[in-house]
């Protein structure tokens, strides 16, 4: 009992400390003459509030400091300036292949993801006995731990005993050709990784789209239809720019995920002959070789990859984006 006494406490005064820290804004606010439901309300938000100033807002700006200083993990640091960015661009051997691996998985991916998540949401969207069930089950995937999946692609990806190379065996040997090693050849780790982020069509995101595909008037279709319309005419011109706002959201957040590519990767353990994806590096850098400045250094170039691409996308949203508000003159 006495190993744990020290959580114990830690978590009776956490609870304690918020409580009051709720009391103090609220008397602050009601000083300031704001209203009785305002004060109540700041008060009540104010445990988000800290938790986002100390777990979001600190590291951020601090991760930002830590790039222009040399530091370790174990406390430390001296300024340098923009010394590590200097040698990220120009000494560093392996952040231009992480950058090139990131930005093709992302590009390649992406675009298979949407599609591929539409089409399923689409097929799910009929109205057919038993189709609850079936929306189960292509929600299940969104429930599953990362970390059991990465393992099971490594075991169905596996060089010699995987079901993947298993099923394919007929096809390579009716062309001599031998089964990929996936993980261990550099020409193979992408498209694996590619077929991998298959897996990411269900859960989530089919149910987006489901959704958004759920929210398209019926009317119009039947007025397509009476004007003798098909199915791919009404798929072009009726649901592609109804769910358009869905989506921009899924293209974002799908990129967003993408880049930001980490558990799969480390737990699949490729050759690093293919680069290293950008979050591998952070980690490497800040937790194997406890270089907390270059690690910060290259989760903010991330950062602004992500942000460049975003706002590339948002930028080409009015031309493929249509809100119902919207009024065309």
């Amino acid at each position: 009992m006495n190993n744990y006494m020290g959580t114990l406490v830690r978590w009776g005064v956490l609870p304690v400390l918020l409580l009051g820290i709720g009391f103090v804004i609220y008397f602050i606010a009601t000083r300031l003459r704001w209203s009785k439901r305002q004060a109540i309300g700041l008060a009540l938000i104010s445990p988000w509030i800290v938790g986002f100033l100390v777990f979001t807002l600190y590291p951020l700006f601090n991760s930002l400091y830590l790039s222009f200083t040399q530091s370790s993990i174990f406390g430390g640091s001296r300024w340098i300036g923009l010394d590590n960015y200097v040698k990220l661009f120009t000494t560093d051997v392996e952040f231009w292949p992480s950058i090139r691996i990131t930005l093709l998985y992302a590009l390649l991916s992406l675009p298979l993801g949407v599609v591929g998540a539409l089409l399923v949401a689409m097929l799910l969207n009929n109205k057919l006995k038993g189709i609850g069930t079936f929306r189960t089950i292509y929600f299940l995937p969104a429930v599953m731990p990362e970390v059991a999946v990465a393992l099971i692609w490594r075991w169905m990806f596996n060089s010699e005993t995987g079901i993947i190379n298993f099923a394919m065996s007929p096809a390579f040997n009716l062309f001599g050709l031998d089964t990929p090693n996936w993980f261990g050849d550099p020409n193979y780790v992408l498209p694996a990784f590619i077929i991998m982020s298959l897996w990411g069509i269900f859960g989530v995101n089919t149910v987006v789209f489901l959704a958004g595909l759920q929210g398209v008037p019926r009317s119009l279709y039947e007025a397509a239809e009476i004007d003798g319309a098909g199915a791919f005419t009404k798929f072009k011109n009726i649901t592609v720019p109804q769910i358009s706002p869905v989506i921009l959201l899924q293209v974002i957040m799908g990129m967003i995920g993408a880049l930001q590519i980490f558990t799969v990767a480390m737990f699949v353990r490729p050759t690093t002959g293919a680069g290293k994806f950008m979050n591998q590096l952070v980690y490497e850098r800040g937790f194997t070789q406890m270089a907390m400045g270059e690690a910060s250094a290259i989760a903010w170039v991330l950062f602004l990859i992500i942000l460049v691409m975003t706002l590339l996308v948002f930028r080409s949203s009015p031309a493929w984006v249509h809100y119902e508000s919207d009024v065309k003159r």
